[in-house]
């Protein structure tokens, strides 16, 4: 499996309308994309203990995370006419953001990957 990562903060200006609106576009190019097989969106927390969430310089509040069988799946996902209104999203509405693709095992796989 590959998973697609994006790591995004909203423009401060962004109100209650236009999340609905970005939402909804979201929603409607993903669901044109026959690769993509799941789709998740995550907002940070804290939890506050000392360590790893103090050290990071960057705070990306949100995450939309793209599930696809294989290679050829994310890249069908990035030459679909869809993808381009979902990734405007991240430059309309993010004020910077991070996409990452990774190889995903469960842990007992993971000698497949190290």
């Amino acid at each position: 499996m590959i998973t697609h990562l994006v790591l995004f903060k909203p423009q401060q200006a962004i109100g209650p309308e236009q999340s609905a609106q970005i939402l909804e576009s979201l929603q409607r190019g993903i669901a044109q994309c026959p690769t993509v097989r799941a789709c998740r969106i995550g907002r940070r927390v804290r939890h506050g203990l000392p360590g790893y969430e103090q050290e990071m310089r960057e705070d990306y509040q949100f995450v939309l995370a793209l599930d696809f069988d294989d290679l050829a799946g994310v890249r069908a996902y990035l030459e679909h006419p869809a993808h381009d209104q979902i990734g405007g999203f991240f430059t309309s509405a993010a004020s910077a953001s991070l996409a990452y693709d990774y190889e995903m095992v469960d842990l007992g796989e993971a000698g497949k990957l190290l």
